[in-house]
């Protein structure tokens, strides 16, 4: 395993799961770690809310890592693996780590609990509880407007002390609490942004990289953008972020992944859309849509319905 300290940073991937008759799509799951492993991908989130965790059993989220470790293992360069998770329960939470204790990954993405609406102090005590039971090393997942809790910075900075939470997934949705985060934190303490649609504007203030549902479509476009300002070639970064910047609000103009999972079908990289309950697949007007956009973009590539 690597340092997933040293290595969170640049283009991380969260993978959409395939999924086809209700089972892992197992096939277009290797084609997929095949396709990614072959890009600019720094890094891969696994069972996150882009690869519909909530939907899968330990049973399938460990035959998830496995399929993906052993494509991986026939790829010329290491991918680091985090594994997402998220829960209410502390306690459950920790069972949870205990179960996958011995799977190998490099980390874990672990989001604020959801629907408890803990205080400040309940947060802390929570990921500190996490961080000093885990095997692996901690990403935090701060996602308000999901869990309808927000790590505030001074708890961020607290939790940055702990040797076992090594970074944060960044979507907190307000870029002067992302800035003032960035100006504060510990150094060495990595952050990556996880809103899509601000991508550049996190990039230019300073996240180590960022972790993007878009960017399973234009890889290369996405990943040459933090690239590219770190060369100090700004405009350039600006051009490619504007090429891709309208696919940043397609892709979550219905609940994400579906609309991704569209595109990736018809592209052929996937062998069917879909999603499973309570997640939908998209509705007629956006697969037009979508199909539209791949046929401008990709015309070479679009697969038959």
């Amino acid at each position: 395993m690597t340092d997933l300290h040293q290595q969170l940073q640049g283009l991380w991937l969260p993978l959409i799961t395939p999924f086809r008759d209700g089972e892992l799509d197992v096939t277009s799951l290797r084609r997929l770690v095949r396709h990614y492993a072959g890009g600019p991908v720094d890094g891969l989130i696994l069972g996150a809310t882009s690869g519909e965790g909530m939907a899968l059993d330990m049973g399938e989220l460990e035959g998830l890592v496995s399929v993906v470790l052993a494509e991986l293992s026939a790829s010329p360069r290491h991918l680091p693996i985090c594994l997402g998770l998220s829960g209410a329960s502390t306690a459950r939470m920790k069972e949870t780590l205990d179960d996958t204790a011995d799977w190998p990954v490099d980390g874990y993405l672990i989001a604020s609990p959801y629907y408890t609406k803990p205080s400040q102090r309940g947060l802390l005590q929570h990921f500190n509880a996490l961080a000093e039971h885990a095997a692996w090393p901690i990403v935090l997942y701060n996602i308000p407007y999901r869990t309808a809790v927000n790590l505030t910075n001074e708890t961020l900075l607290a939790l940055a002390a702990h040797p076992n939470i090594v970074g944060m997934k960044d979507c907190c949705a307000d870029r002067a609490q992302s800035i003032e985060f960035l100006n504060r934190r510990p150094a060495g303490f990595r952050v990556l942004t996880g809103e899509d649609t601000q991508t550049f504007d996190a990039l230019s203030d300073g996240a180590d990289g960022a972790i993007l549902l878009s960017a399973h479509l234009q890889t290369e476009t996405f990943a040459s953008i933090r690239t590219l300002l770190k060369q100090g070639n700004r405009d350039a970064a600006l051009a490619a972020w504007q090429s891709v910047r309208g696919l940043t609000r397609l892709l979550f103009a219905e609940p994400s992944p579906a609309p991704a999972k569209h595109w990736l079908w018809r592209q052929g990289l996937i062998d069917s859309p879909e999603v499973r309950l309570p997640m939908v697949e998209v509705s007629a007007d956006l697969a037009t849509w979508l199909d539209a956009e791949i046929e401008r973009r990709e015309p070479r590539v679009l697969q038959s319905a």
